[in-house]
């Protein structure tokens, strides 16, 4: 796991519990099964969503939540994240007061596996969105799909799980895990703006579909490419093509798709050199 920032910690405490059962033959078997609690956000003193989440890195989901959500414009500096594991509970504290009871009216369920919610006005921000003009080369996506795909992870251990991986070039950096892709792309969100990454020179790969909801999260990120091992759908494709983000997916092997954006890539890469994945991989492509 050379490189990584953040990786995955399969036996980290609370984030899986060991269950008995039977298998199709009734013989007795034990599995990893991965948790999930409800967290609560707040923003100052308004309450603005409970999601459920594995419960590793609170404060890094919090803060990308209300970021990909634009409530922290005009909100002045996040001068303090407060978590209370007890309450299960996180305070994201701003030195401007902030109201958003009219967007909380607004509510859309996403397509996302946990059943995630964002608010409305989904598109806002969008329009006149100009992605910075990063290149993609080949030979970097197969590393990094190499890579992540054999790193050791919740996913791996007990399934039932996306990920997410924010990377430079040919090497993963911020490796975040949870039940619902949306999350883990917020933590990644919030893990940046907490740092002050720099988005233009990054990529987000992704084990889940390719879904309106994760295209605007990446898009106002301001990180011009999404990968994934899974699919597309319409209006993912349709929204990456609107921003100008490169889209790719059903990456397996030595095989992908771009669906927009194409321009960016650079096809640098050696096919005859990379290895086909065989059907039957230790990792699926999340539906």
């Amino acid at each position: 796991m050379t490189g990584f920032i953040i990786a995955p910690d399969p036996g980290r405490a609370r984030l899986t519990r060991r269950v008995t059962g039977v298998d199709q033959t009734g013989a007795e078997v034990e599995q990893n099964v991965v948790e999930e609690r409800p967290l609560t956000i707040y923003l100052n003193a308004q309450e603005i969503v409970t999601a459920m989440t594995i419960g590793d890195y609170p404060e890094y989901l919090a803060l990308g939540f209300l970021r990909n959500q634009g409530m922290l414009e005009g909100a002045g500096a996040v001068t303090r994240i407060d978590y209370d594991a007890e309450l299960d509970v996180v305070v994201v504290r701003t030195d401007r007061a902030t109201d958003h009871e009219e967007k909380l009216k607004k509510k859309t369920r996403t397509s996302g596996c946990a059943v995630g919610t964002v608010f409305g006005d989904m598109m806002e921000g969008l329009e006149g969105l100009s992605l910075p003009k990063a290149e993609m080369r080949t030979s970097w996506l197969y590393a990094l799909a190499a890579q992540i795909n054999t790193t050791p992870s919740l996913y791996l251990s007990a399934g039932a799980i996306h990920g997410t991986v924010l990377c430079h070039r040919d090497q993963p950096l911020v490796y975040m895990e949870d039940v619902g892709r949306h999350n883990a792309v917020d933590k990644i969100s919030g893990w940046m703006l907490q740092e002050g990454a720099r988005a233009d020179d990054k990529m987000l790969y992704t084990t889940g579909r390719l879904t309106s909801e994760m295209v605007i999260k990446c898009a106002h990120m301001g990180i011009p490419v999404l990968a994934s091992r899974s699919g597309f759908t319409a209006w993912g494709v349709e929204i990456a093509q609107q921003v100008g983000l490169t889209l790719i997916g059903r990456l397996r092997g030595k095989r992908f798709q771009c669906l927009a954006g194409a321009e960016r890539i650079i096809w640098d890469a050696d096919l005859d050199a990379i290895k086909d994945e065989p059907k039957r991989s230790g990792r699926k492509g999340s539906a």
